[in-house]
């Protein structure tokens, strides 16, 4: 089961190195241009009677070659006969086995396969959930999330845990124990209708927590999810009120005029992000078009949107090739799999996005990051 009590599938690798294992997480808010996810019961099938029988004895070091046969076996562009859940779990789990066979660390691994310089992201750590995350109960906005800058992860982290607890006694004292209710990602699902009343409180807890110069803002609007119709002049109004760091999704994934529009403004003084996420979907020819037609300047990175390990690196490394910021990205059904912090780090992704510090699932993938960091830092 995943986070959301949804079945998922867990893959389960034996080599005579041992066991290695993959758990798939899955979307609730799923751009249309998604790869296509199975039925767990049809994912399993896949990965025992068609998968397990192509990749029986090869070489698992090989992590370009076994997502290629993957790619073949499957033969269509969005993964829709084996599905990308039975495809990525496979994947993931080969990633891992590779890594062990070169007795590296699994970021260290991808950084290799890569050929990519690791770094520690930049923690995206959720606050506030509206939309579908927050089960229709306040704002539009799908996720209100804080990005602290420092240089140590730890601190990072600490500062938005720090900000979450300021949060929370706040809206306890302001609106009692139904507002710090958590949504699907773990962060609070108050009854508040206005955007910038969300961001008001934010500010209020920033500033408690001796915070407010140190906080950055990122909004995932999800609009391709809502019926709000927000405009850029919207935007850029609240860009102008609060440190707003980026929008994710900021209008429809096809509604290409409005990203044109809205990019042709993020110039200074409005120095922020733009990013797709449904618009892009992990994809390389999405983000080709998303390129050609200058409509973002970053990019949210999925695996379980693409399907293998390496299309996913391929992904990174084309936005990298942009010079776009790469943020890569948990899904609200998640698993206790921490594989996208060994990724991020692996790829050198800018930021990464993994819900609230609260909730196991999302904490694992935090805890994972601290323990790199360590291993690299001391």
């Amino acid at each position: 089961m995943d986070s959301r009590k949804k079945p998922t599938i867990k893959v389960e690798l034996e080599t005579d190195l041992g066991r290695f294992y993959a758990l798939v997480p899955s979307g609730t808010s799923k751009g249309k241009h998604e790869a296509v996810e199975k039925p767990s019961s049809e994912a399993v099938a896949n990965v025992n009677k068609i998968i397990f029988p192509a990749l029986k004895g090869k070489n698992l070091g090989n992590q370009k070659q076994i997502d290629d046969i993957l790619i073949k076996l499957d033969a269509t562009k969005r993964k829709s006969r084996l599905g990308a859940n039975a495809v990525l779990g496979v994947s993931m789990a080969v990633c891992r086995a590779g890594a062990k066979s070169e007795k590296k660390p699994l970021w260290k691994w991808i950084s290799e396969i890569a050929g990519l310089k690791p770094k520690i992201p930049y923690p995206s750590l959720l606050q506030i959930e509206g939309g579908l995350h927050g089960r229709k109960r306040g704002t539009d906005i799908q996720e209100f999330m804080a990005v602290f800058q420092e240089k140590s992860f730890k601190n990072n982290f600490n500062y938005g845990l720090k900000l979450y607890r300021s949060l929370k006694l706040i809206l306890l004292e302001k609106y009692g124990k139904v507002a710090v209710r958590l949504g699907m990602e773990g962060a609070f699902i108050p009854f508040i209708r206005k955007t910038e009343e969300v961001l008001d409180l934010i500010m209020l807890s920033a500033k408690k927590a001796g915070l407010e110069k140190k906080l950055k803002i990122f909004l995932d609007i999800a609009a391709a999810h809502e019926k709000s119709g927000f405009t850029g002049n919207f935007y850029l109004d609240l860009v102008r009120q609060y440190p707003i760091f980026g929008f994710e999704d900021p209008f429809p994934e096809d509604d290409f005029s409005k990203w044109k529009k809205f990019f042709s403004l993020c110039k200074k003084p409005f120095d922020f992000l733009i990013v797709g996420d449904d618009l892009t979907v992990t994809n390389p020819e999405r983000m080709k078009k998303a390129k050609k037609m200058n409509l973002c300047n970053a990019v949210i990175v999925k695996p379980n949107q693409i399907g293998t390990v390496s299309e996913t690196i391929f992904a990174v490394k084309l936005a990298k090739s942009y010079g776009w910021k790469t943020i890569i990205s948990h899904r609200s059904g998640e698993t206790m799999d921490d594989f996208i912090a060994d990724l991020a780090v692996g790829v050198g992704a800018d930021f990464i996005k993994s819900g609230a510090p609260s909730k196991p699932e999302r904490m694992s993938k935090y805890k994972r990051l601290l323990k790199i960091e360590k291993e690299i830092h001391g």
